[in-house]
């Protein structure tokens, strides 16, 4: 294909992606300021928000083609920390995907939460990858689960798996870390007398060639909104189990999805940086 011909189709594809972003995907570079998550994860933005680097001790950056490897200084903090860590413990780089975009806020498609800077997908292949693949690994990632029988597929988990959730879940900093619920059942079944760790492994759809790590608001973050604590306990009872349950039918009208009016403070926001 000729070299005009390929630019023009960049173009469209990058002008068609243009069209259909979110007012919040319009934004490319962080807005200055103190570093303030706003709002709930899955209603909110970010001030402040910082990039983590595309490289680092034990972790590399994946996706990067979508311009979501931003966050509050803590995330970026916990997740070169988790890095480090990892490689201590003889781990291969981890391979970090969504984290936020620039000021937050909404993807136009896929995840609802990301969208105050505290929230990061871990994959459960691990790396290296060279820069090109990084950038865009689509395709790649490696389904743990066997959807079939719902069950993780022993000939892909190690335990190097299961040691770098240990390790994720051990960070103070962590609210919760989202799994499909065959991963949460596989560490329950072997995670011996340690279990402390297992009370924020916490079951959630799909998840079954990530993990989902979520922080908890910054002290200092007045207008950020925390979730409900993670019930008491290990999670691994009849809680868990009810994940693999028919689905009971519905007798009532499926409702409108509305999305929620953003927080004033980003609304205002947005209407800063002209993009609403």
């Amino acid at each position: 294909m000729k070299l005009s011909k390929v630019i023009l189709a960049v173009s469209l594809f990058a002008a068609a992606n243009l069209a259909s972003a979110t007012a919040w995907e319009k934004i490319s570079v962080p807005v200055q300021g103190k570093a303030q998550s706003i709002g709930g994860y899955s209603n909110g933005c970010i001030i402040g928000a910082q990039p983590l680097a595309l490289k680092g001790e034990g972790y590399q950056v994946i996706r990067s083609i979508k311009n979501r490897y931003y966050g509050h200084p803590q995330l970026l903090s916990y997740l070169q920390s988790l890095g480090q860590r990892a490689k201590n413990a003889g781990i291969p780089p981890i391979l970090i995907g969504d984290m936020g975009m620039p000021a937050g806020g909404r993807f136009s498609s896929g995840h609802a939460s990301h969208q105050t800077g505290l929230d990061a997908d871990i994959w459960l292949r691990f790396g290296p990858m060279d820069d090109a693949t990084a950038r865009n690994p689509a395709g790649l990632a490696t389904i743990m689960v066997d959807r079939a029988t719902n069950v993780v597929d022993e000939r892909l988990w190690t335990a190097n798996h299961t040691n770098l959730l240990k390790l994720a879940a051990t960070d103070p900093r962590v609210d919760r870390i989202f799994v499909n619920p065959a991963i949460k059942v596989k560490l329950c079944n072997t995670a011996g007398k340690d279990r402390e760790w297992l009370r924020k492994i916490r079951p959630w759809y799909a998840h079954d060639s990530h993990f989902h790590v979520r922080l908890t608001c910054p002290a200092d973050a007045p207008n950020c909104e925390n979730q409900a604590p993670v019930p008491a306990g290990d999670g691994c009872g009849d809680e868990l189990y009810s994940w693999f349950e028919p689905a009971k039918p519905s007798t009532s009208k499926p409702k409108d999805k509305t999305l929620p009016q953003p927080p004033q403070l980003c609304q205002m926001i947005l209407s800063s940086q002209g993009v609403n």
